[in-house]
């Protein structure tokens, strides 16, 4: 294998193909050497498509990636004849094949890049360590006895451990950031409405709080490769205001001086933060305030709010319902709540539950929540927000998905992410710390709706005065 590409960003592999250094099949060839080499270790991929992405690579449009090669997450990203089974053994026993590619991936492929497969997931995404029945759990190449984080936790791991240099994610309560957090990497959720969920009717799941793009190990190929999924697609219901200019061009600007709160510690009472997490925070406002931004302890009052969580389970204990019903119509027979695993059974049974007056009080609560979070941004003038993305390091394997007593530790430590899932903002994780074992801790930063120009300039601006990109995991390619 050749040892450059193992660390070397998808920016960079573009630019190798561009120059004529190596073709779109010599890093492909690359990639899939690097993918036999560690995926036994961690399981982060399920499905291969190796034969497959040779034929393509040697036909690779001449995109902006060209070449480069890139893993789905095996939820969200259907391709039409490949397996998808969103981490459900149902599907998984079943065989089932897409019938259709999203826009999404439609858009990856003709931007360049060569698809080499599906990475490992939780259970239709409904938890935030990758743990699933259906094909055990992903590990950290930072700690193999640790969780990756999810529900993008396959993905995370293929990125960390350097299989390739960028995988899809996706987010609905902190299912970018967390793995991101946990694996030492860039994990930007970008605004509701940025990247069109399409053809699917994916947008009022979970009350629009879903949206997808990649993990990476660099700013500068999470701000690429937004630029390759941004943008309104036909029939969108959400649809971001557009940017003033590519993202991939707010990369190293000078942000200027920013008014930055910060907050280290679960807002909401009654709940406790690992010292680790608040450090972290702590060092990064240093970090910023060195940088010459405005650091002051502060932030949104509603982040407080107990009713939040219950709001929001609403939201996802009725989408289980409809998800279920919808893998029954695609497999062309029922699904029981006893062919799912424990937790989620659950969440069926009470979102069966749930009067269609619940559901809509609980949308319309999330619209009153949304426009007091926004509050601080436009009426107290702060320009981001930081904050832990968990409570508390990556857990151990099976700390997460114990059925019944994982979920009360989920809640524990999801105290910071899903709320702006909610509002809809565009939000970063940042691997900016480490625990004395050498797991990764990430800070979140979180912008004004719309407002990714202004993420990407800060986190280039911190990755330049971090240098995180220099701490290998204990697997690697």
């Amino acid at each position: 294998m050749d040892e450059r590409l193992g660390f070397m960003d998808a920016t960079a592999q573009a630019q190798l193909v561009r120059d004529g250094e190596m073709s779109p099949s010599e890093l492909v060839d690359e990639a899939i050497a690097r993918i036999e080499a560690v995926n036994d270790d961690l399981n982060a991929v399920i499905h291969e498509r190796f034969d497959a992405a040779r034929k393509e690579a040697l036909n690779a449009p001449g995109g902006p990636f060209r070449g480069v090669p890139i893993l789905l997450k095996d939820l969200g990203a259907p391709m039409a004849g490949e397996p998808y089974y969103a981490g459900t053994r149902v599907a998984k026993h079943a065989g089932y094949r897409a019938t259709h590619s999203s826009y999404l991936v439609q858009k990856l492929q003709r931007a360049g890049f060569v698809v080499l497969g599906r990475t490992n997931c939780p259970e239709l995404g409904t938890t935030i360590t990758t743990e699933p029945l259906s094909y055990g759990p992903t590990r950290n190449p930072h700690s193999t006895d640790h969780t990756t984080g999810g529900s993008s936790g396959g993905s995370a791991a293929a990125v960390a451990s350097g299989m390739v240099p960028v995988a899809h994610a996706n987010d609905g309560g902190g299912s970018i950031r967390i793995p991101a957090s946990c694996c030492g990497l860039v994990g930007l959720k970008p605004s509701r409405g940025r990247v069109s969920p399409g053809p699917d009717p994916a947008e009022s799941g979970w009350a629009g709080s879903t949206i997808d793009h990649v993990l990476s190990r660099s700013v500068r190929d999470s701000a690429g490769v937004l630029d390759v999924l941004a943008g309104e697609m036909p029939g969108d219901f959400f649809v971001a205001p557009p940017p003033a200019r590519p993202f991939a061009d707010e990369v190293g600007v000078e942000p200027g001086g920013l008014r930055v709160g910060w907050l280290d510690h679960p807002a909401i009472e009654g709940f406790e933060g690992h010292p680790d997490n608040a450090r972290a925070v702590r060092e990064a406002a240093a970090l910023l305030e060195s940088l010459g931004h405005r650091v002051e302890e502060a932030h949104p009052p509603a982040l407080g709010d107990p009713d939040f969580q219950r709001n929001f389970l609403v939201l996802v204990m009725t989408a289980m319902v409809v998800d279920v019903t919808a893998w029954g119509e695609m497999l062309g027979r029922s699904v029981s709540p006893e062919e799912l695993e424990p937790d989620n059974a659950l969440f069926y049974q009470i979102g069966e539950t749930i009067p269609g007056a619940t559901y809509l009080t609980s949308v319309l609560w999330c619209e009153t929540y949304r426009r007091e979070m926004a509050k601080f941004w436009a009426d107290e003038h702060f320009d981001l927000l930081l904050t832990p993305v968990l409570a508390h390091p990556p857990a151990r394997i099976g700390e997460l998905s114990e059925p019944g007593v994982g979920q009360e530790r989920v809640v524990q430590t999801l105290q910071y992410t899903a709320q702006f899932n909610v509002t809809g903002q565009p939000a970063i994780s940042l691997p900016l710390s480490f625990t004395e074992d050498g797991l990764p801790i990430g800070v979140q930063l979180v912008a004004a709706y719309g407002r990714e120009d202004l993420l990407l300039r800060v986190a280039s601006q911190l990755e330049g005065a971090a240098s995180w990109r220099d701490h290998l995991p204990v697997v690697h390619a």
